[in-house]
């Protein structure tokens, strides 16, 4: 076993000492749980929801703890309404008040239902992200039968419930399954069943278990009568349809929410399971939970709080996608250790965001520093664990650690976006820019670059921002050219011919050594031999020198790319090429 040595604020540390706290306190093993409504795209919120447990668990399991982490996906709430996302259209409102189990799956998918089709694609991205669990599905749960027992408990306490209930309406905010993100909701929370999910009152009484209707297959259901002795249930559906059934025999309902989550805390003997800010507040759901668990023999759980998660870049993504942006998407562009690192660098309660946009690229700067920094002898506890909780998990199974996929052979993200950008993403050359830039270590192939290569190849292609895209001009600026000043036409010859000096004291012609670090002694030695100063002089706060160097580099860019900025210069020259170079600079 590895038992990480964090530092004592660490919070997924002492969040896990309180959940082994808490269900010694209990005499019951450590479970761990999430909840997630598969109504539509999992977005990177509701991912809160499966990292915080997650990254407990595993760190129990470091520690030699036998630890399990179930997800429940909600599947048999009830399809609320239409949304936008690719493949569905209006004729979908048919199927408003089916169990998401029931639902077609949008146009072009092989899924067998909804339900499935969404819950297919962040099954995918948690095998990547090496997140162990159990999933349960609340449809096969309920219509198995298996909560026989637990519905007809619940119906025997109604008059508990219902007072436990009466003293919570007022306060109400009618809050959703743990899958509802806490934030601003979205068209796939609106899909959510639970997300306006009654409490089970009405005028007939109060009865917390809603059927589906035999006739439309909808919840548009309302029970009006039950017999506590024969386990008679009669309801009448908006349809006209009405029947009474025996619930003992009846699996085709479901409790109401603030009735089924408790019920199933019980029935898992759940220990931990965080929830977002809505329900956590007067009137919610893990609120009301608290007085409700004990009906069914059980406490509400050790409940951490979770804050939002925002997505720089979803205003494109979203008009883009049809859609919010979903951890499957995420994986896009970032690789997986730096996803669960974001999830595991912040405490629960504190909102962060996932950066798609151009701020990207310093994402992997700031997680390349923490791997520098990890590598050398001076590392922090805390950054050794942030580390080695975001490259590696335990597996359960083998009890061994299992390292998660990283590239071998890491550049900056920002230059292999550059220069996949500038290539269009042709392999060889690629190759042999990214060889140039690093001449003193042979690379034959783009294999150990992988796959922040291809992250970045995808990011280019679908998330780089408009402004900050490299278009080559394919026709030197004849205009431009013409209208140079005799000082910028000697710098380009200084450019591309040399001084007659060689370097490093001087510059040889640009081609003498066409590598990174001779194109940039170059590209900065201009300005340097233009004032009498030799190319590889160190000046420091000459202020004429930098402005001149600037200039000088505005104008490289409007004769390259049509712009005042780009790409580093040396990498900009180094991918178009020696001849290209010189069509387009000759004055």
């Amino acid at each position: 076993m590895t038992e990480l040595n964090a530092p004592l604020d660490d919070w997924v540390s002492r969040l896990a000492d309180e959940a082994v706290a808490f269900a010694e306190r209990n005499e019951t093993p450590v479970k761990v749980a999430s909840g997630i409504s598969p109504s539509g795209p999992i977005h990177l919120g509701n991912l809160r929801e499966v990292m915080v447990p997650h990254l407990v668990a595993d760190e129990l399991r470091r520690r030699g703890r036998t630890v399990e982490h179930i997800i429940s996906w909600d599947d048999f709430d009830r399809f609320r309404k239409v949304p936008n996302v690719p493949g569905v259209d209006s004729s979908w409102e048919q199927h408003i008040g089916k169990p998401l189990t029931r639902v077609p799956a949008p146009h072009g998918s092989d899924a067998a239902n909804w339900a499935e089709h969404f819950r297919r694609e962040l099954q995918s991205a948690l095998e990547d992200l090496g997140v162990e669990y159990r999933g349960i599905s609340q449809s096969q749960m309920y219509t198995s039968g298996a909560y026989i027992d637990q519905v007809l408990h619940a119906m025997a306490q109604r008059g508990r419930i219902d007072s436990i209930l009466e003293r919570y309406r007022t306060l109400d905010r009618g809050d959703s399954s743990p899958a509802t993100e806490n934030a601003e909701e979205t068209d796939a929370d609106a899909m959510s069943g639970a997300a306006e999910d009654a409490d089970g009152s009405g005028d007939s009484g109060y009865y917390p278990y809603k059927p589906y209707c035999s006739v439309c297959g909808t919840d548009f259901t309302t029970v009006t009568a039950y017999d506590d002795e024969s386990t008679a249930l009669t309801y009448e559906c908006r349809c006209g349809h009405t029947e009474t059934v025996a619930l003992r025999e009846h699996t085709d309902g479901k409790l109401v929410w603030k009735v089924d989550w408790p019920m199933r805390w019980a029935y898992e003997k759940v220990t931990f399971e965080p929830s977002g800010v809505d329900h956590q507040s007067p009137g919610s759901s893990f609120a009301v939970g608290k007085d409700v668990a004990p009906i069914f023999g059980w406490k509400r759980p050790l409940g951490p709080m979770y804050a939002f998660v925002g997505i720089r870049g979803m205003a494109k993504m979203s008009s883009s996608k049809g859609g919010v942006p979903t951890a499957a998407i995420a994986l896009r562009y970032l690789e997986p250790p730096l996803l669960r690192w974001l999830y595991g660098r912040k405490k629960p309660n504190q909102s962060f965001d996932v950066a798609l946009d151009g701020e990207l690229p310093r994402t992997y700067d700031e997680w390349d520093a923490l791997v520098r920094k990890t590598a050398g002898e001076k590392a922090q506890p805390g950054d050794i664990a942030a580390y080695a909780r975001a490259a590696s998990v335990l597996d359960p199974a083998s009890g061994a650690v299992r390292e998660l996929p990283l590239t071998p052979r890491p550049m900056a993200y920002k230059t292999l976006a550059s220069i996949v950008d500038i290539t269009t993403g042709d392999d060889e050359q690629t190759l042999r820019i990214l060889a140039a830039l690093e001449p003193d270590t042979t690379l034959t192939s783009l294999d150990p670059l992988r796959p922040r290569l291809d992250r970045a190849s995808a990011w280019v292609a679908e998330q780089m921002p408009q402004q900050e895209r490299t278009v080559v001009r394919t026709e030197p600026d004849t205009a431009l050219l013409e209208s140079l000043t005799d000082e910028q036409r000697a710098g380009l010859r200084l450019l591309l011919e040399g001084s007659g000096t060689p370097a490093p004291a001087g510059l040889g012609r640009l081609e003498d050594d066409w590598s990174l670090a001779g194109i940039t002694h170059q590209v900065y030695g201009v300005a340097k031999v233009q004032r009498g100063l030799g190319a590889d002089q160190i000046v420091k706060g000459d202020k004429e020198l930098a402005a001149a160097q600037r200039a000088f580099f505005v104008l490289l860019y409007r004769l390259l790319v049509t712009s005042d900025t780009g790409p580093r210069l040396p990498t900009l020259l180094l991918a178009i090429g020696s001849d290209r170079v010189r069509s387009l600079l000759h004055p």
